[in-house]
């Protein structure tokens, strides 16, 4: 971990450089085209998280694929506890008897995206997979399936590369813990 650096706001710390990032995508993409070579794939991003991450992986990734869009809101503001979730934007594609790899930012409580893989599973894919940038085991209330996974990070609020507070800060070209006021 590197020491704070203000990105006009010195409530941030530094959890993961922009170079990090770059090599662990390349990692996963190695690893992701090896894994779905020959196969029918389609990458799921969940919105809005999932866009600056998901462009990069594809970068990465030497094999044919089809990329959709997902999007999942909560009814409530105390969605991390309730785990009340809707879809707000629904696939456009088929994925039935496709390989579907889902592309999350983050999955921390395992809430949102559990409810998204019942959702998903019910459309009989061939397969079902996630790949996630941050994975926060330590936040965990549902168990999911993280297949494959950028870093795993520490217990505290993260923002950048997609990751967001109040919609602020997802244009950050690192990941950095946030201390909300």
């Amino acid at each position: 971990m590197s020491d704070k650096k203000p990105y006009g706001d010195d409530q941030l710390k530094i959890l993961y450089t922009q170079e990090q990032i770059e090599e662990t995508i390349g990692a996963l993409g190695k690893k992701i085209s090896a894994d779905y070579a020959g196969l029918d794939l389609i990458l799921v991003g969940v919105l809005r998280g999932s866009i600056y991450f998901l462009v990069d992986l594809t970068r990465k990734m030497h094999i044919p694929f089809a990329i959709d869009f997902i999007s999942i809101s909560h009814y409530s503001e105390q969605a991390d506890s309730t785990g009340v979730v809707r879809i707000t934007k629904d696939l456009d594609l088929s994925i039935a008897d496709k390989h579907v790899l889902v592309v999350e930012d983050i999955v921390d409580t395992g809430l949102s995206l559990g409810y998204l893989l019942r959702n998903l599973k019910s459309r009989d894919p061939a397969s079902l997979k996630v790949c996630t940038l941050v994975n926060v085991e330590a936040r965990r209330i549902v168990e999911v399936p993280v297949d494959y996974k950028g870093f795993d990070a520490p217990n505290v609020f993260v923002v950048g590369y997609g990751l967001d507070y109040n919609e602020k800060f997802r244009n950050l070209q690192f990941i950095a813990q946030f201390d909300r006021p």
